[in-house]
This record gives structure tokens, C-alpha cells and sequence, in this order.
């Protein structure tokens, strides 16, 4: 069975997003990028499409930089070769390399995913997708960057959930002020 893991980053008060989807807030660490990459090192991603849209937007340019700084030329590179599943609701283009779209249902479809062959499988952001795989139980591990920020409002990637147990297997802190906490959902009565 292939583990889901989720890669998201959080305000100190448990929003993924201010109250109009605004993300400025994110304090941007390269420290925390390179541990958590050696956490989560996946070959498929899932996306919601808002943050298809914004990684696209991003990364695309970069891989095709050939003067783009080498390590996150790498990244940008590797990124593009990954399967890459875009969750939505809307027909959408998906100009990237090795993007597909989903539009059924998502979680007969994750558990589909989970049950074939490779490796890990991540999300990055997609809070409402978040929401849906936690309350369906189906995220193995969370790996989630704490910003030194208290927006007071926003939203929630954990609005659907009920209680659910996790355990805790590693922690990292930063001198940026981001904390990354890596946590693995812990077995029924553990």
C-alpha cells in the first residue's frame, strides 16, 4: 500500500490560507524545503487546481531557465517529472508535463491510487482535498510547516475532520522561525 503524505504550511493559529485565499503571509524558508523534500519524496503529486495553478506558474519557468540557480533548477526539473493529479471540479488546461485531470470522485480514486504500484504519493497545500482525505482517513503522514504567524481568520484544511490521533516522528526548528513537524496518523485506539 502506498503512503499519502501531506506537505502544508500553517499559520500558528491552523490556517493554510487568510480569509480571501491570500498566502503572503508564508514565511519562505530553503532550509525548510530541503528536509521536508527528504521526507516526503514522492513520484505523484495531488493537486487542487488553485495550487496547480500556482506551483505551474512557478516551477515551469524555472525548469526551462537554464540559468536558473542549480538546485532549484533541480527541483523545478524534478517536479516535471512526476505524475501529477489535479483535483477539480472545473474542466481545466494542464499545460505541465505528466498532469492529468480528476474529476471524479476523490476518494475512490486516492484509495485506487494508494492501493497500486510506487512509491509515496504527496500533496502540497490543496487544503479542501486535505480536508476530504483526512475525514476519509486516508493521509498515512503529515508533514506540516508552522509560520511564526497568527492570522486570526482563514482556512481551515481540517474543517471535515473528526478526532484523529496522530504520533509524532521528528521535528525540525529553523532560525527562519518555522517549525516542521512530521507526524504520522496513529492507529485506531493509539
Amino acid at each position: 500500500m502506498r503512503k499519502l503524505i501531506v506537505y502544508n504550511t500553517l499559520s500558528l493559529d491552523g490556517f493554510f490560507a487568510g480569509p480571501n485565499g491570500e498566502m503572503d503571509w508564508f514565511l519562505h524558508d530553503p532550509e525548510v524545503n530541503v528536509i521536508a523534500h527528504q521526507v516526503y519524496k514522492a513520484d505523484t503529486l495531488i493537486f487542487g487546481r488553485v495550487t496547480y495553478e500556482l506551483f505551474h506558474s512557478f516551477w515551469a519557468p524555472v525548469a526551462a531557465d537554464e540559468n536558473a540557480d542549480p538546485a532549484i533548477r533541480g527541483m523545478a526539473l524534478e517536479l516535471e517529472s512526476l505524475e501529477k493529479i489535479v483535483a477539480s471540479r472545473v474542466q481545466s488546461e494542464l499545460p505541465w508535463a505528466n498532469s492529468q485531470l480528476l474529476q471524479g470522485d476523490l476518494i475512490a480514486a486516492v484509495q485506487q491510487l494508494k492501493a497500486g504500484d510506487g512509491g509515496k504519493i504527496a500533496i502540497f497545500g490543496s487544503g479542501t482535498i486535505v480536508d476530504q482525505l483526512t475525514a476519509a482517513e486516508l493521509i498515512d503522514e503529515y508533514l506540516i510547516v508552522i509560520t511564526p504567524v497568527i492570522c486570526g481568520a482563514g482556512k481551515s484544511c481540517f474543517d471535515s475532520a473528526s478526532l484523529t490521533s496522530l504520533r509524532l516522528l521528528q521535528s525540525w526548528n529553523f532560525d527562519s522561525g518555522n517549525l516542521l513537524l512530521h507526524y504520522e496518523r496513529a492507529a485506531a485506539g493509539g
